[in-house]
This record gives C-alpha cells, sequence and structure tokens, in this order.
C-alpha cells in the first residue's frame, strides 16, 4: 500500500521561496503557504500550492497568539509533516510552532543561534571562533567597563533583525550612551560591539548530516551596511576560486556551522577581514537562502539552485547528493532607481544572465567562465548606475517602520 501523501506547511510573511514551493509540489509534497494578508495579490506559484491561508499582518509582522490558534486549529483536518521557514524574519515563528505542535526540525534553543546575534556571538566565542569585541546591553557598568577597554567606534546591533536594520555607527562614548539610553525598556533586544573595518564575504552553504556538501564564497563590493545606510549600489560576486581567502572562508565557515549546530538545510554566513591585523572575523549567520538575489547569482555561476536544493533536503532527507556545480564565476549589482521601470537595454554585455524586474530597481547579474571580465564588467556597471539611475531613501528601522 502507498504511503500517504505528506505535507509541508511553509511560512513567508515577505514575497520569496518560489523555487521551493515549486519543488516541494514537484517531489510529491502537499503544499501549504502560511503568508501575510497584504500579499493575497502576490504572484504566488499557485499551480504548486494546495492550500494558502493569509496572517493578519501590521507590515508583515504577525501576532504569534494568531497564528499558534490557527496552525493549531487547522491541524485539526491537516497531518503536517514539516514546517519550513522561507524568510529570516519567520524562522522563529517556524521554531515556535514545531516546538508548539511538537513537529521535528529545529527548536527554539537552536534557532537563537541563527537569529540572535548576541546567542551566536556567544557561541562561537565559547568555542574558539573569532569575533569582534562585544556586549550585551544589559549591565551599565559592564558596558562601561567595556569601553574602557574598546576602543571606538562602535556598532549598536539589534539582536533580532536582518541585514543592516537597527544598527547605529556610533564614533564614541557619549554617542553609545545616548543611542543606548534612548532604546529605553528595548535595550536588552541589543549588543554593542566594536566597529571593524574591512573587506565583508558571505559564504552560502547546503550542510546535510551536519556535513557541507556545498558552499561557495562571495566578497562584497561594499558593506552592506554601508549600502544600506549610507546610500550606494549592492554589488557581490564570487571569489577567485583556490585564493588563499577563499580558502580561509570555507574552512571557517564550516566551522561555524559545526558550531552552531545547523544539521541539514541551507545557510548564509557573514565574515569580515580586518583592515588592522589581517584576520577574519565571523559576524553573523542564518538558517536559510541569502535575501537580495544572492541565490540567483549564485546559480548563474554555479548551476545551483539553492531554494530548490534546500527543497530537496526537506522532502527527501534520507538521501541527498547536491548537483555537480559548474567552475563558472558570477556577480550582481542592484540599486534603488529614480524611474518606475528603468531601462537597462543599454546594458548588453552576453555576460548578463538576470535583470531584475521590480519597480524602482535596477539589477543585473552577470556571470562567466573569466573572472576577471566578471570583475571588470561589474565595475564598469557600477560607476553607469550611479549615473543612470542611482536613488537613496532612508533604512527602515525595523520592519514596521
Amino acid at each position: 500500500m502507498a504511503s500517504a501523501q505528506k505535507t509541508i506547511l511553509c511560512i513567508s510573511s515577505y514575497e520569496k521561496g518560489f523555487d521551493f514551493l515549486k519543488q516541494c509540489h514537484k517531489l510529491g509534497w502537499r503544499v501549504i503557504l502560511l503568508t501575510s494578508n497584504s500579499l493575497a495579490e502576490a504572484p504566488w506559484p499557485k499551480e504548486s500550492i494546495d492550500e494558502i491561508y493569509y496572517i493578519p499582518d501590521v507590515e508583515k509582522e504577525w501576532d504569534m497568539k494568531e497564528v499558534l490558534n490557527a496552525v493549531s486549529y487547522l491541524c485539526r483536518t491537516e497531518k503536517i509533516n514539516k514546517i519550513v521557514a522561507l524568510d529570516d524574519f519567520d524562522v522563529e515563528k517556524a521554531a515556535t510552532l514545531r516546538e508548539h505542535l511538537r513537529i521535528p526540525g529545529m527548536g527554539e534553543t537552536t534557532v537563537r543561534y541563527f537569529r540572535d546575534k548576541l546567542a551566536m556571538r556567544m557561541k562561537a566565542h565559547e568555542d574558539k571562533i573569532a569575533v569582534p569585541p562585544f556586549i550585551h546591553v544589559l549591565n551599565h557598568n559592564e558596558i562601561n567597563d567595556f569601553m574602557e577597554k574598546v576602543e571606538p567606534p562602535y556598532i549598536l546591533k539589534p539582536r533580532s533583525q536582518a541585514g543592516a536594520i537597527g544598527m547605529k555607527k556610533c564614533h564614541d562614548k557619549m554617542e553609545l550612551w545616548d543611542a543606548v539610553n534612548s532604546l529605553g525598556d528595548e535595550q536588552s533586544y541589543y549588543l554593542v560591539e566594536k566597529f571593524v573595518p574591512g573587506n565583508i564575504y558571505h559564504v552560502d552553504t547546503i550542510i546535510y548530516n551536519s556535513k557541507v556538501e556545498f558552499a561557495v564564497a562571495s566578497q562584497y563590493a561594499k558593506p552592506p551596511m554601508e549600502v544600506a545606510h549610507e546610500g550606494r549600489v549592492f554589488c557581490t560576486s564570487l571569489m577567485k576560486k583556490g585564493s588563499k581567502d577563499e580558502k580561509k572562508l570555507l574552512a571557517l565557515n564550516e566551522k561555524v556551522l559545526g558550531s552552531m549546530g545547523l544539521k541539514h538545510g541551507v545557510s548564509h554566513t557573514e565574515f569580515i577581514k580586518s583592515e588592522e591585523d589581517g584576520k577574519l572575523y565571523f559576524l553573523e549567520t542564518s538558517a536559510r537562502v541569502g535575501g537580495a538575489n544572492i541565490a540567483e547569482m549564485v546559480e548563474a555561476g554555479t548551476g545551483i539552485n539553492l531554494w530548490k536544493e534546500w527543497a530537496k533536503l526537506e522532502t527527501k532527507p534520507r538521501k541527498y547528493k547536491p548537483p555537480v556545480a559548474k567552475d563558472n564565476y558570477s556577480g550582481i549589482l542592484i540599486s534603488l532607481a529614480r524611474q518606475e521601470y528603468p531601462d537597462t537595454s543599454n546594458y548588453d554585455a552576453p555576460e548578463i544572465k538576470w535583470r531584475i524586474n521590480k519597480k524602482f530597481h535596477a539589477g543585473l547579474i552577470l556571470a562567466s567562465n573569466d573572472y576577471k571580465k566578471v570583475q571588470a564588467l561589474l565595475s564598469e556597471y557600477t560607476e553607469r548606475f550611479y549615473d543612470d539611475f542611482f536613488a537613496t531613501q532612508p533604512i527602515k528601522q525595523k520592519p514596521s517602520d
């Protein structure tokens, strides 16, 4: 007798993960999507989704008590086998639901290592992984001691936001204390870290049975915080394969994911190479596909679709092997645009593999087997983007701003 069809509940408060949903459906799973009511008109791949349920939201924020009640009620008629969060902001929601419904998967304790910037730093430090000096915004005497030992500037960071949201660079003790005091009762949800100038890298990974099956290292042209807060064209690209820094990053990434306890799934992990001492420091990690269309950039260079491979891991966990990666290079540049529908037709290099389709955005992905060609085009096109399209706006300090 054939086994009953299994059901996966996918949580996405933002519009993403289409390839994940399609792949789960292709592999024969019943797919249920839980998303924000404000995304009711989004172009979800409904042919691959069996049921969609919309949660009332305020700028994508949900009431978790409502979510727990709604999903528990759903379970009266649905047998849910897996719960997966498709966006960084949903990782904790998925863990809470797994704990409440007693469904296997990453629980709330382990999830903290992939969402809570304080927890992941403490775990890394405990396991002898280099991190910039940091302290929890909790005991004021200890914060003063920290500032006596650690020279400014400092970065005030929210523990559980995504990207550069809510971060503030403070150039001296007084500026930091002003920022801390302005938080009021929210202080304990933040940490302070020494600002370390340097190049920032990310490693995007597929891990199965606690073993890294695929990993690729990339370098941001400008730090994401600078892009977000000061207004820059976003750009990142795959690193030169076999370079000294690439080898170090891949080894350090493996150590970080082992420390945090990721058994299977995908991860986007960031590191910085200090200008001062040349060392690599761990910044943060996650248990999801990287944002900003990095997955599309990785696919253009390697042929590996991180969303699809993640879906395979979640739905066929007993036997997994990633496809053989292509040995190409790729890079992406994205900018806010002055025009509602920017025309990028004058960017016509044959290396262009993808163009963004989003209002008030201009973006391209380039790919080639020639590393220098990709870098040269990214440099040329970035300068042209500033002239042709570039616009900027203040970063949201939190998702609901």
